[in-house]
């Protein structure tokens, strides 16, 4: 977990190579969801397009029901989250849906549910969200601060076209950080008050740094 731009999703997908685990994205499996032409008619996903590209956080109910249907077909692997959850409804639910988090704690146990919360400035979180692109082919995020992003055309990993995503303009940054530090970071306090172990990470470092570091509170360090 963490603010826009502190990593998660690099970071999950070192473990998940590292350790052979699924990596589950939720914010580009949303994103995939409500930018396929196939639901272009649907009133209900086209109501979260305009929450997603405007970079609020999309309905809960919504949010937690299309990842737990993903979550129970992939009970058979191991799993690591990037982002999720991002709203206290998201992770515990109510009467009627079971959360995120219990039902990873039904699939798995509470002691194998390991939270990682990845810190950075507001400041640093804007400077590198308007400094990245994406690849179209693979996904990987592409950051650099010492030349123009336009100077970037195709992916060093895979040569697939790179491109801006409307979620990185700051105007949008700024929203999505408010959304973050509204309705996500209030998560950490009930994880904590359930007896889970939440791991603060500083994630200004190089990636690689930040690995080792997750790594050696994994007890998993090379």
């Amino acid at each position: 977990m963490g603010s826009p731009g502190s990593g998660k999703g690099t970071q999950a997908k070192l473990l998940a190579d590292k350790l052979g685990l699924i990596h589950f994205d939720t914010g580009k499996y949303i994103e995939q969801v409500v930018h396929d032409p196939a639901n272009k008619n649907n009133k209900i996903i086209q109501r979260e397009k305009k929450l997603f590209d405007a970079g609020f956080l999309n309905t809960p109910f919504w949010v937690l029901k299309i990842v737990s249907e993903k979550i129970r077909k992939l009970t058979e692997s191991n799993i690591i989250f990037s982002g999720s959850p991002r709203t206290f409804y998201e992770a515990f639910g109510d009467k009627k849906q079971t959360g995120v988090i219990d039902i990873l704690k039904e699939l798995y146990g509470q002691k194998k549910v390991f939270i990682f919360k990845l810190n950075i400035s507001e400041k640093e979180s804007i400077k590198r969200n308007s400094h990245r692109l994406i690849c179209s082919i693979c996904g990987a995020p592409i950051i650099n601060f010492k030349s123009s992003i336009s100077n970037f055309k195709n992916c060093p990993f895979c040569g697939g076209n790179l491109r801006t995503r409307t979620l990185d303009k700051p105007e949008i940054i700024k929203t999505r950080l408010k959304e973050y530090k509204k309705r996500t970071q209030p998560i950490i306090k009930e994880f904590k008050r359930r007896k889970y172990k939440v791991m603060n990470i500083g994630a200004a470092p190089l990636p690689y740094k930040i690995h080792q570091n997750i790594a050696r509170k994994l007890n998993i360090d090379d």
